[in-house]
């Protein structure tokens, strides 16, 4: 039986509107609302979806970057809704994070050095001539050298930044990492480098990835399955090959159809969504892609809100019509 490694029941992220002398609550926006999702030991678990869907929050809250306003959190057993601090800084390091701009998540008066020793540092791992063993060490795994060490974020190239990030997420030997658009910043040339490298590393060191996009072509090559996120809740869930040969949501079917076709013999019909992405602060009630949806049944549809259900084997849809 395949081991959960994090498991999230019932999620929910609220960022508060604050307004007036006295900052009192407006309302909220409503990033991630009532999520359930579940990554097992050593798969790639992909989430794609529009700008601003909740993607990164999830993410983010998955791994207590942020916590959940709502909802059960459980990584490798603990819940990390309840413990303690001390607790939750001893789990810290079996946790990291690449972020999507590796120009804005480095320091820029700080050496490679120094980047990714801080997480040895804080947590006394390493001192000395090991400190310096080990940064080499991780330098050598992403594909650096010694001459490195002492440059500046801004001598680097994106994928050299890239890679330094992935090396400061690896110092403490993690067992999750939380890939936030890693390669959306980067030229397509260097994006396929820094994918191979993400396989090689969770070979291994027997890794288990969040791998967050919106490039589905990405998705297809590295994930094992992957959820559609649609305005904060996710309305598609199943292994990857299965999602692209038959997708069961009318909002995948239409984010697959955008995607383009390299030989212009093929010819794929585009489905075009009517309207606007929902406010997250106010969005729709029932189902939140039926005023988009092609296939919204009235009434039906916008008073009822639809659960991930499967629909066939490990394919999960959250949709009225199944």
């Amino acid at each position: 039986m395949e081991k959960t490694i994090v498991k999230g029941t019932n999620l929910k992220k609220y960022f508060p509107l604050k307004e007036g002398l006295f900052s009192s609550t407006k309302d909220n926006i409503k990033a991630v609302d009532n999520v359930n999702i579940e990554i097992k030991k050593g798969e790639t678990f992909g989430i794609v979806g529009e700008s601003g869907c909740g993607k990164t929050t999830l993410g983010r809250v998955l791994i207590n970057l942020i916590p959940p306003t709502a909802g059960k959190l459980i990584f490798m057993g603990s819940d990390l809704t309840k413990i303690n601090k001390t607790v939750l800084r001893k789990l810290r390091p079996h946790m990291q994070i690449v972020f999507q701009d590796p120009s804005s998540s480095l320091n820029p008066r700080m050496t490679v050095k120094n980047i990714i020793s801080e997480p040895l540092k804080i947590n006394k791992r390493f001192k000395g001539e090991e400190l310096n063993n080990k940064v080499l060490e991780l330098l050598q795994i992403v594909g650096l050298d010694k001459q490195h060490m002492y440059r500046y974020p801004h001598e680097f190239s994106g994928g050299q930044k890239q890679r330094i990030g992935v090396a400061r997420a690896l110092a403490l030997n993690p067992d999750f990492i939380v890939l936030d658009e890693p390669t959306s910043a980067l030229d397509v040339s260097v994006q396929a480098q820094i994918l191979n490298l993400f396989k090689d590393l969770q070979k291994k060191f027997e890794l288990t990835y969040l791998f967050i996009t919106h490039d589905l072509s990405v998705i297809k090559y590295i994930s094992d399955r992957v959820a559609v996120m649609y305005a904060g809740n996710i309305v598609e869930l199943a292994p990857t090959k299965d999602l692209f040969k038959e997708q069961l949501h009318p909002y995948t079917k239409a984010l697959l159809s955008a995607i383009p076709v390299a030989d212009p013999r093929m010819k794929r019909k585009h489905i075009h969504l009517k309207g606007e992405v929902p406010s997250l602060i106010k969005p729709p009630k029932g189902c939140r892609f039926h005023p988009r949806c092609s296939r919204c049944i009235g009434t039906f549809c916008s008073k009822n809100e639809p659960m991930l259900k499967e629909v066939k084997k490990n394919h999960f849809v959250a949709c009225c019509q199944y």
